[in-house]
């Protein structure tokens, strides 16, 4: 199994941006947090690089519940949602594998978690 979910869209970044954050919003997951990769990149070491942009999703009752579950999984949240921009026009939108990532943690509490929250994330992946 994969660790994460792409797919390449046939748009500018900023459009993938807006389409990978509505597509969340479809399957319950806000946005928390958007890192400017490479706009921190550029400030601190000078790099130059596409667009680059982390989206910290979290759906509220899967994150709750896994908490409730595990309390050190935290630092596994938000889930990552990575739009970047591979140039020609086109964008890639990746998205962690929650059943990959939660696979390291031995607590049987969290799998339909995990496999609900999969779940969604490949079909916002898909409806891109």
């Amino acid at each position: 199994m994969n660790y994460h979910f792409t797919k390449v869209l046939d748009c500018p970044f900023d459009e993938a941006v807006a389409r990978a954050t509505k597509a969340l919003a479809d399957q319950g997951f806000g946005v928390l947090t958007t890192i400017d990769v490479a706009a921190t990149m550029k400030a601190k070491i000078g790099a130059e690089m596409k667009p680059y942009v982390i989206l910290g999703a979290c759906n509220p009752q899967f994150a709750y519940r896994a908490l409730q579950a595990e309390n050190k999984i935290g630092t596994m949240l938000p889930c990552n949602v990575v739009v970047q921009d591979i140039g020609g026009g086109k964008s890639e939108v990746s998205a962690v594998n929650p059943l990959e990532s939660m696979s390291a943690i031995k607590n049987a509490a969290l799998e339909p978690i995990a496999g609900e929250v999969t779940s969604r994330l490949q079909t916002m992946i898909s409806s891109l």
